[in-house]
This record gives C-alpha cells, sequence and structure tokens, in this order.
C-alpha cells in the first residue's frame, strides 16, 4: 500500500526543521519526504492512498517511554487494548510498558504472556521493560539475558529503589555485560518514603508530609557513582528537580553512558495544583516547585533531559478518593501527553522539533529503534494532528479504564487527527 500525505507541516526532529512539504508512504516505509516527495514511475499508482493534510503538522509516531499497563493482575485499571486504543488516540505509536505488575515481569515465562496478550490486543507497537530484581524487591537480580532474548527492550524496578548497594552494583555489571539498558529511579528511599509533596511553604501549610528536592539529587549521585564504577547504560526515568541538574550536566561530561526523562505532568504542573488536596495531582516523586519547572523545561531544550514521557499510571476511584496521604499516586496520561506538551509550544519555550525530539527520536535511539524520524527508511509510525485547535478535556471521554487524569477540565490547544502504525491507521479523529 502506499500513502501520498499532501500539504503537511512536517515536523522533522532529526533535521530539527518545521516546514510544509509532502512524505511518502510505501509498505510500511517512508519513501521519500519534502518538497519533492513524488511517487515513483515503477509504483503502482492506482492503488494510491493520497491524505490532504490542509496544513496540519505530521510528524513522527510518539515513542513512550514507562507506560503502566495493568496486566497481569489488576486489568480492571487498565488492559492492553484500553491502553493500546488511548495510545493511539494520542499520536503514541509505541509504548514501552513497565513491569511494575502483579506479578512483576520478572521471568520470561510471564514476559512472554505479556508480549502476546499486546500484540493480539493493541493496536500500537508494544515494547516491554522487565524488571531488574526479582518481584522488583532489590534482594536477587532476574535473568537479564534470558530476558533480553524473551524481548525485555530495558530492565527497571520501577519506583522500588534498590536499597542495596552491591546488589545494585552487580545487576549493572550483569547488564553491561550483556548490553542491556537500566532504566532507574532516582530517590534516596529513606528521605521519600511516604512523601506525599515537596518540602516547602506550601507543603507545611497544607500539613502534608514532604521530601526535599534533594532527595533526588542524592539518588542521581549514587546512581552516577555506580555507572562510573560499572560502565552499564543507564537511563533516569525522571528527573524534577534543578538541584538534579549540575550531577546530570557533569556525568555527560565525562562521557558516561547516561540519559535522562520527566514526565509531563513536571513540566506543565507545579506544586500549587494540588490546591484543596486534589489527589489526581498526586504523582511520583511529587510535583516540584515552579523554579524546578522552569529549569527542568530549560533543560529539555538544552538536551541536557532527553527524554519526555507520560508515565501512564492507572489508578482506580476507590484509590484516588481517599485523604491526600493515603491516595495512590500516579496519573493517565497516553491521550493528554500531546496537548499537555503543547503547551510548552503555545508559551514559547519549545519549539515542535524539540518537542519531537524528546518525544519521539530520542527514545528512539536510546532503545536503537529506527523510528522516531521522517527519514527515508524509517518506520512509517506517524501522528498528525492540528497543533492550535482549543477544547476543554473531560476525563469520561479518555480511553483508559481509570480516568485518573489533573487535567479534567483544563482548556488544552492541539488534538490528534490520525495516528499511523507501519503506514497503516489506528486512529482517526470523527
Amino acid at each position: 500500500m502506499t500513502t501520498l500525505f499532501k500539504n503537511a507541516r512536517l515536523i522533522d526532529p532529526e533535521a530539527g526543521s518545521d516546514e510544509l512539504g509532502a512524505l511518502l508512504v510505501h509498505d510500511g516505509k517512508i519513501l521519500a519526504s519534502g518538497e519533492e516527495a513524488e511517487v515513483p514511475k515503477d509504483i503502482d499508482r492506482a492503488g494510491l492512498d493520497i491524505v490532504e493534510c490542509n496544513g496540519k503538522c505530521l510528524a513522527p509516531g510518539i515513542v513512550d517511554i514507562g507506560v503502566k499497563v495493568c496486566e497481569p493482575g489488576e486489568r480492571h485499571k487498565e488492559s492492553y487494548r484500553s491502553a493500546g486504543l488511548a495510545a493511539a488516540a494520542g499520536g503514541v505509536t509505541t509504548m514501552v510498558t513497565r513491569p511494575d505488575t502483579t506479578p512483576a515481569i520478572d521471568t520470561p515465562e510471564v514476559l512472554e504472556f505479556v508480549r502476546r496478550r499486546a500484540n493480539e490486543a493493541a493496536p500500537v507497537n508494544v515494547l516491554p521493560m522487565a524488571a531488574l530484581t526479582k518481584a522488583r524487591e532489590g534482594r536477587e537480580m532476574t535473568e537479564i539475558s534470558f530476558l533480553l532474548d524473551a524481548g525485555a527492550v530495558a530492565f527497571t524496578d520501577c519506583d522500588n529503589v534498590i536499597r542495596d548497594t552491591k546488589v545494585f552494583s552487580r545487576a549493572l555489571t550483569y547488564a553491561r555485560s550483556c548490553g542491556a539498558l537500566v532504566i532507574a529511579h532516582p530517590q534516596e528511599p529513606g528521605l521519600s518514603k511516604g512523601a506525599a509533596a515537596t518540602s516547602g511553604k506550601f507543603a507545611s501549610l497544607r500539613g502534608l508530609p514532604a521530601v526535599s528536592p534533594m532527595a533526588e539529587r542524592m539518588g542521581l549521585d549514587r546512581d552516577i557513582a555506580l555507572i562510573e564504577m560499572t560502565g552499564a547504560r543507564y537511563h533516569a526515568d525522571q528527573i524534577t528537580t534543578a538541584r538534579a541538574l549540575p550531577a546530570l550536566e557533569r556525568a555527560k561530561k565525562n562521557g558516561l553512558d547516561i540519559t535522562a526523562g520527566v514526565s509531563i505532568h513536571h513540566l506543565t504542573l507545579n506544586e500549587l495544583d494540588v490546591a484543596d488536596y486534589r489527589t489526581f495531582f498526586k504523582i511520583k516523586p511529587p510535583l516540584r516547585a515552579e523554579d524546578d519547572r522552569l529549569a527542568v523545561i530549560e533543560a529539555v531544550a538544552s538536551g541536557l533531559i532527553d527524554i519526555i514521557s507520560s508515565m501512564h499510571t492507572p489508578q482506580d476511584e476507590e484509590s484516588k478518593r481517599r485523604p491526600f496521604e493515603e491516595a495512590a499516586s500516579g496519573a493517565v496520561a497516553l491521550e493528554t501527553l500531546l496537548p499537555a506538551a503543547l503547551r510548552l509550544y503555545h508559551s514559547g519555550q519549545l519549539n515542535l522539533p524539540q518537542l519531537f525530539r524528546a518525544m519521539s527520536l530520542n527514545p528512539a535511539r536510546r532503545l536503537g529503534l529506527d523510528s522516531g524520524r521522517l527519514s527515508q527508511g524509517a518506520p512509517a509510525d506517524l501522528v498528525l494532528f492540528d497543533a492550535n485547535v482549543p477544547f476543554v478535556l473531560d476525563r469520561y471521554t479518555l480511553h483508559s479504564k481509570s480516568q485518573n487524569t489533573p487535567f479534567d477540565g483544563a482548556r488544552l490547544q492541539g488534538r490528534v487527527l490520525a495516528t499511523y502504525v507501519a503506514g497503516q491507521p489506528v486512529y482517526r479523529r470523527d
């Protein structure tokens, strides 16, 4: 099948360009893009599908690292089918899923179940991560080599920080020997235990148990020392404070194989959004001060922070409709990732190539994927969106089984019009 996207505003994060042109897709791959994208003579024009974009934005599909799908164990919160539909509606063409399920994805058998179930149910690409230690308890590392053979793309214990430095160093050393990517949650576990907010005047006035931003810095400092010792490939899932940025910058300048991400919520919300104990704004790590938010945005713009992700974490009503301290952490974000990110574009803080560098190109590169680009030969995983259309989000219209979004009732600007995986439409807005 051949598809020609005409009169599109092509967002190319690899070239850093944003310009009008056309894009030609053939057999699930990008054949040509730009002003001169024409159909070759050897391709049958009778079966040509022409998509008139009318100046709307066409970009590489989002590669979202850190999506929680609650299969197995808590399918009532989110299934691969519902998560896949939400991803397609949000322009996410590849979900990189977390292993913090019940039970944890820590054996090749469980991983094989997850892969088979995801491929059957989800309309988008699903790449599973596996646990770094058994049951994510931080005591004994998993069979990393076997899990790699079974299809794991990275290894993480998610927000269960490994306290035993010797266990973590051994896991990093073994991962290094296998070429595996380790994703960690930089926090000092003692300081951050039980925290519901970031320490400061606001947390004190609200009477909330809080954690200092230094807990993130301390956790990152420890991890950097271990990376230097072991030579492992490492990705920090969320860097959310200004105090952690100098350590990250030094580690990169010293040539360590380290990248860092941040969630869309930490880029677009701050600690004051909690307001009157609104539990949909309770996430992990907790929302930060406005100065931290602005510093992290600057780090994304400069490339110091590499990746923006949704950190999609479904929680049911029973988990959220509780006192703030007791409520579960997390928010759904597969469908809100792009419109929330466009807040940064409309405010002039990030341009569209910068956004898609962080949401598509860099995560694909970190995982060794060919996607995230508009180059010839790249997979035709694409999102067509209108960056300017305004709307008010109604959480009950989301495709996720859980609707715990902090953006409920928020005024957003920018909507997905269509999503394509390997050149085939998996979502079209009515």
